[in-house]
């Protein structure tokens, strides 16, 4: 088969972008590994991945050259490329979140990553009261009204787009660098929820609320007011998916 492939979607990790035919390989190893189809503790053959995905061998080592930047395999001496587990994974990398949320496990995925926002966006919002411009303050009202309207429209690709913009906001107005770094991972949970089913149709009027509580508290300055809004928005989240984590499946 020859290398030329129409797929040109880009892959980037740790400062690394593949395009077209290699994106298209580490897409495809990157599921299987994910999906445990190709488990962990496997030694990987270039051969047979050179006839399974019928690419040259120069392709292979560079998705696997790429993988391994992300933790989940490692070429050891005397044995191979051999896959790790997911403990050694880059889990904040945003193409391994994509990856496990296209897995059976995507459900877990959404719990964890769930759980993490739950634990850091309520104490950025309480931060961002704090330490929020005055211009940051004021755009976090703005689009508090924006995705209000968006939500009882049902216009569900501009609220997603409106809701991303909104908690990196919140990230970023803390004033904490190391918040503002969780802005992709927080984009990707909520772009996996709408893409997978995960999210209704029209979000609950109380989840619009909170967001405009958020904005609100944030605007006057009221730190635990903030927290307590964005930390009810997590536990809504938890509440509209937990029927699904219970039944184990994914949609």
């Amino acid at each position: 088969m020859s290398d030329e492939d129409p797929d040109k979607d880009a892959i980037t990790t740790a400062g690394t972008t593949v395009t077209g035919l290699h994106a298209r390989v580490v897409g495809q190893l990157g599921v299987a590994i994910s999906s445990g189809e190709m488990a962990a503790g496997l030694v990987l053959r270039i051969d047979e991945l050179e006839e399974r995905y019928g690419v040259s061998r120069s392709v292979i080592r560079e998705a696997l050259r790429v993988l391994a930047s992300m933790g989940m395999v490692s070429s050891r001496r005397r044995v191979g490329v051999q896959i790790l587990p997911s403990s050694d994974w880059n889990l904040y990398d945003p193409q391994v979140i994509r990856w496990r949320l296209a897995s059976p496990g995507r459900i877990a995925q959404l719990r964890s990553l769930t759980e993490l926002r739950s634990a850091i966006e309520p104490e950025a919002a309480r931060l961002a009261a704090l330490r929020a411009p005055l211009a940051s303050a004021s755009e976090l009202m703005g689009l508090a009204g924006k995705l209000w309207a968006a939500g009882q429209e049902g216009h569900q690709e501009e609220f997603l787009r409106l809701d991303i913009e909104f908690h990196r906001l919140v990230l970023a107005a803390s004033g904490n660098e190391m918040f503002a770094k969780l802005n992709t991972l927080v984009s990707e949970v909520l772009s996996g929820r709408t893409h997978y089913g995960l999210m209704p149709s029209h979000p609950h009027s109380e989840a619009l609320q909170l967001h405009v509580d958020v904005a609100s508290a944030i605007q006057r300055g009221k730190g635990d007011e903030a927290s307590s809004a964005m930390l009810a928005i997590m536990t809504r989240a938890f509440d509209e998916m937990s029927s699904i984590w219970e039944q184990g499946t994914a949609r």
